[in-house]
């Protein structure tokens, strides 16, 4: 029968992996994530509370930016909810201030469903700061959640989760060096890899983990960087990049922003 032998190809893992590939390295069905004011050409200070409250998540086509599809909670909650991470149109979703319980959602708004992973073994421990990242590990060919947390004591932990197993995993092995007072700013995923711009006194320094390996490196951030504002990590032409804005310019009306490649 035809049917059956399309619906086997296609629910194939091969078939699944090759057309994923497929729309990775031709950017196909690329859409735009963005929290965004109703109004989308109005502009706003997204740390003013009172405009931040009207936000919205929404799809937008990376070729036109043209607004796809509005986003919500797969719920239906009417809480602002907090975006931690998206690869191949999965989306990771959680509590807006991340809390040591926050439940989390990996959610596919294209087919309407979303999985929830089971509450860490950790959960009954309270933590002064937790952090939260999703993405995909191709050479696991997995998707992973890394979340990090402290308590007031700088106890560290880590854990990851696998959507393939469905389960936790802590992390015991913590390196010296993460084993002291530091500072946590923004961090990006790329490649199944967490990156996160930490600071340890007058030293800024990129701290990785590997989702797979479970490894951390750490890396020192160049002697212009001084302070944290200004100061964010991303992936630019498939490279992590630090991009450092020094407000005021030789030109008038204008800001320099200073960009690092990790090699």
């Amino acid at each position: 029968c035809t049917c059956k032998s399309w619906s086997y190809l296609i629910g194939s893992s091969s078939f699944v992996s090759t057309h994923l590939h497929r729309n990775v390295t031709k950017h196909a069905h690329v859409c735009l994530l963005c929290l965004h004011h109703p109004n989308v050409r109005r502009q706003f200070n997204p740390d003013d509370p009172f405009v931040k409250q009207e936000c919205q998540w929404s799809l937008f086509s990376s070729e036109t930016f043209e607004e796809c599809s509005k986003l919500t909670h797969p719920l239906r909650s009417t809480e602002h909810y907090g975006v931690y991470g998206s690869s191949n149109g999965l989306i990771c979703i959680s509590d807006e201030i991340l809390n040591f319980d926050s439940p989390i959602y990996i959610w596919n708004p294209s087919v309407r469903k979303f999985r929830t992973p089971p509450m860490s073994p950790n959960s009954n421990i309270k933590f002064s700061y937790v952090d939260l990242q999703f993405g995909f590990h191709p050479g696991f060919n997995d998707y992973k959640a890394i979340r990090m947390m402290r308590t007031n004591k700088t106890a560290f932990t880590v854990e990851v989760y696998s959507l393939r197993t469905d389960s936790w995993k802590m992390i015991e092995a913590i390196p010296p060096w993460l084993k002291c007072t530091w500072q946590h700013h923004t961090g990006t995923f790329f490649n199944g890899v967490a990156y996160h711009i930490i600071e340890k006194g007058p030293i800024f320094s990129i701290m990785s983990f590997d989702s797979g390996s479970e490894e951390f490196q750490e890396f020192i951030a160049p002697d212009a960087i001084c302070a944290p504002w200004g100061l964010c990590i991303d992936v630019y032409k498939g490279q992590i990049c630090l991009l450092f804005m020094c407000f005021g310019c030789e030109e008038e009306g204008m800001d320099k922003v200073d960009l690092w490649v990790l090699q």
